[in-house]
């Protein structure tokens, strides 16, 4: 097993400045989250204020997924052209102003658009951070940065968990909503006046700066590497089951199929929530110091998932056993880690100039996996009058597909990394250094 990615041209040396900038992003991300995830603890509180049925309130959350995997690839182009601190601005902007109009809403139309606002805001963080991390980190520090970045945004679902619902209990649906966007003023100062793109001295070279070409040509590009695709795939494999879980499903089946009170069931959705940040750290660590883990990791995630998952929907009594549950939502917590390998694969495989555009590619597939799933299930749902065990046998269907494509990619996209990894050090050793470039390659 290989160690670590090695250490590339021009790489950023990290230390605590970069902690300092990266840590304000990775704080944006986390108050992004909250506003995300704030409609799962008010599903009742938003139903009765806006009077409307179960059906018109799971658009909320299918709205939002559908316009933050729509501007995924927009998303990654705008940070490839515009850099990180414009468009973490922007996103600050819109999820904050979509958090506090949904505060004041008391339509459902009015209250549909600022979710949708916020989600168009929202969708602009993750990317954002990623670059971050990716500009003032050393290569090899990537996939930590990438896994700790995402525990932080499952602490902010813990916030909207353990925080929020107390607070719209006891402040009620205005004073709570708009509280919260406070928060999203303090990271827009905090970021307006800290946070820098890159460090001094690592601008990116004159030839590779981002605006070069067609948005066409930048798209086509990272979709040509193979490590994007197989990234993308990934991600869209092992994401979607915890999230269409989290999201919208979990509850419903604990409680309606598996019979179990509602405050057990959300202590299983928590349990998924931690299990999520404790692997995370772990995925990280393994990923960062032998790279040839990754697919092992992915896999293994994946087939765990899927055998669990059948054993629960197709446990022969009446209710699956406590213990299988508890095994089903611990094993889920592995999924977005596992997610997140898929940024490791497109890392690599393309320039610094690409990295927003790959990485909003990447990010689209769980993201489209969730909202196929979260529709089909509710479509089977309604056909077969209940049945929890035919609905979320899909799930099955979109892992098979996500798993062919895996299996076609892994060797183009490994030998491709291989080859750019040699021609790097070729580069390194016969490109000479200009006395005035403070170390960097001409």
């Amino acid at each position: 097993m290989s160690s670590g990615p090695t250490a590339l041209p021009g790489d950023p040396p990290g230390g605590r400045r970069a902690m300092a900038v990266w840590g304000i992003g990775v704080a944006v991300y986390f108050v992004a989250i909250i506003f995300r995830t704030s409609l799962g603890v008010a599903g009742i509180d938003a139903a009765e204020r806006f009077d409307i049925n179960a059906s018109a309130l799971s658009t909320f959350s299918i709205l939002q997924l559908l316009v933050y995997a729509g501007m995924q690839i927009p998303v990654g182009l705008m940070v490839d052209r515009l850099g990180t601190r414009k468009v973490l601005a922007l996103g600050v902007v819109l999820f904050t102003t979509g958090q506090f109009g949904f505060a004041l809403a008391h339509s459902y139309g009015t209250a549909l658009a600022c979710r949708a606002l916020l989600g168009c805001g929202d969708a602009m963080t993750f990317i954002s951070v990623l670059r971050l991390g990716a500009r003032w980190f050393p290569a090899r520090n990537g996939p930590m940065i990438a896994q700790v970045a995402a525990l932080f945004g499952m602490a902010g679902n813990l916030v909207s968990t353990l925080v929020l619902a107390r607070l719209l209990h006891d402040a009620g649906w205005t004073r709570t909503f708009a509280g919260s966007a406070g928060a999203g003023v303090v990271v827009l100062v905090l970021m307006l006046v800290f946070l820098k793109d890159h460090p001094e001295g690592f601008e990116p070279a004159p030839g590779a700066r981002p605006g070069k070409g067609s948005v066409r040509q930048q798209i086509a590009l990272a979709w040509r590497e193979p490590g994007t695709r197989l990234g993308l795939w990934v991600h869209f494999t092992t994401q979607f089951p915890a999230m269409v879980f989290l999201l919208l499903w979990g509850m419903p089946f604990l409680v309606e199929a598996q019979g179990l009170a509602r405050g057990t069931a959300g202590s299983l959705l928590t349990l998924v929530v931690l299990a999520n940040m404790a692997v995370g750290l772990v995925y990280g660590q393994i990923v960062g110091r032998h790279h040839a883990a990754r697919l092992p990791l992915v896999l293994g995630t994946l087939g765990a998932t899927a055998l669990l998952w059948a054993a629960a929907i197709g446990w022969p009594g009446e209710h699956a056993p406590r213990w299988l549950l508890i095994t089903l939502c611990t094993v889920l917590g592995a999924c977005g880690p596992a997610s997140m390998i898929g940024f490791d694969f497109a890392r690599p495989a393309n320039p610094p100039e690409r990295q927003g555009t790959a990485s909003g590619i990447v990010n689209m597939g769980g993201f489209l996996a969730s909202i196929t799933t979260l529709l089909a299930v509710g479509l089977l749902l309604d056909r077969t009058g209940g049945d929890y065990g035919t609905a979320f046998a899909c799930v099955f269907v979109l892992q098979g597909l996500g798993l062919s494509q895996i299996l076609r990619l892994r060797g183009r996209a490994q030998r491709r990394e291989r080859e750019r990894v040699v021609a790097s050090r070729v580069e390194t050793v016969h490109v000479p250094v200009r006395p005035d470039s403070g170390g960097l390659r001409a």
